[in-house]
């Protein structure tokens, strides 16, 4: 896929694509004769694991680390001694995904409530 299908398929704009690539942090898998880039279904689902961390506030060095963590599982299949740090890494990673989204529900719900107050003022 070019990278215009890419975005649509991902909703993500071309710039915030093609500046993952200028920061190491997402890479095409190709490049096409006349020099567009080309991208495979895992590269998408690469795209989607960056895209769903941004929101919760991820720098770019700490999703290039989960990245390459998940990267590493994926290519060592059972060697263990390859697999443990990351597995290790990953499972702080999901700890504090779990912390980041318990405080965004709690901001949810203080947005809620001051909808309902400004309704209650503004009706």
């Amino acid at each position: 896929m070019q990278i215009g299908e890419v975005a649509a398929r991902t909703e993500l704009s071309l710039r915030s694509l093609r500046h993952w690539e200028e920061v190491g942090l997402l890479r095409p898998s190709g490049r096409s004769e006349g020099g567009f880039r080309l991208y495979t279904e895992e590269d998408v689902e690469k795209i989607m694991v960056i895209r769903r961390m941004k929101p919760l506030g991820f720098t770019l060095d700490q999703m290039k680390a989960v990245m390459a963590d998940i990267e590493t599982l994926r290519d060592h299949g059972g060697d263990e001694s390859s697999r443990r740090p990351a597995v290790d890494r990953l499972g702080a990673i999901r700890a504090d995904v779990q912390e980041r989204r318990a405080k965004l529900v709690r901001h949810l719900e203080m947005a809620d409530e001051f909808i309902e107050l400004l309704a209650q003022e503004v009706p």
